[in-house]
């Protein structure tokens, strides 16, 4: 990569994160559906088409932000150490990350976070955009899966079954903080609530990964 491309793909990643950290204060201080795109685009000094190159729609500008854990699963799955199996390696990464408080895990009471589970979850295009997101997800779980052992349609059920686990947690992890827990006292219950959700998936996913 000579100097000028990685100057102009630095700029283009200062451009989108630009974008998305700009509509995402918008939309929390207005109201998502109260901001238009053009405001987002005139608020960071591009057009309306320079944005759509970064972000194919609207929705994208807030999902941006947990786009660093697409694909997380399948790389646990693919980088666990040898000799331990598939849905071992996810649990212990899942309680590694609660303990680490990522947002990811809905275990986490910075209000900033907890702004934005509040916009994603209640926002109907937001919540229905994340399925695309899932649905990725679950695709490249599965490909990790199915390297590992098992048939296509395994695979696939398998990795629906856990990624829909790791999400239904964290939205019980959101609510009890958003209910007004601290992420301290909710710790030892998300840990609880995890163990209980990998031992049930054990017990079916795990004939295969466990």
């Amino acid at each position: 990569m000579t100097d000028e491309t990685g100057l102009r793909e630095r700029k283009k990643q200062r451009t989108r994160q630009a974008l998305s950290e700009t509509a995402i204060e918008l939309f929390l201080a207005r109201g998502f559906d109260q901001v238009s795109v053009a405001d987002v685009a005139a608020a960071v000094e591009v057009s309306k088409p320079t944005l759509f190159r970064y972000f194919p729609a609207k929705e994208d500008l807030v999902l941006h932000r947990i786009a660093d854990h697409q694909g997380e699963a399948a790389r646990v799955v693919r980088d666990r150490p040898a000799g331990l199996s598939p849905l071992a390696a996810l649990r212990t990464h899942f309680h590694e990350r609660l303990d680490a408080h990522d947002p990811v895990t809905g275990l986490n009471d910075n209000p900033a976070v907890l702004a934005f589970h509040d916009l994603v979850f209640t926002t109907p295009s937001l919540a229905a955009r994340l399925v695309r997101y899932t649905a990725r997800d679950e695709e490249e779980l599965a490909s990790a899966l199915l390297v590992a052992g098992g048939d296509e349609l395994t695979a696939q059920l398998a990795a629906s079954q856990i990624v829909t686990v790791q999400q239904r947690i964290a939205r019980v992890n959101w609510g009890r903080i958003a209910g007004g827990s601290s992420a301290v006292e909710v710790l030892p219950l998300a840990h609880a609530d995890a163990d209980v959700a990998y031992e049930l998936l054990g017990g079916g996913v795990g004939v295969v990964y466990g």
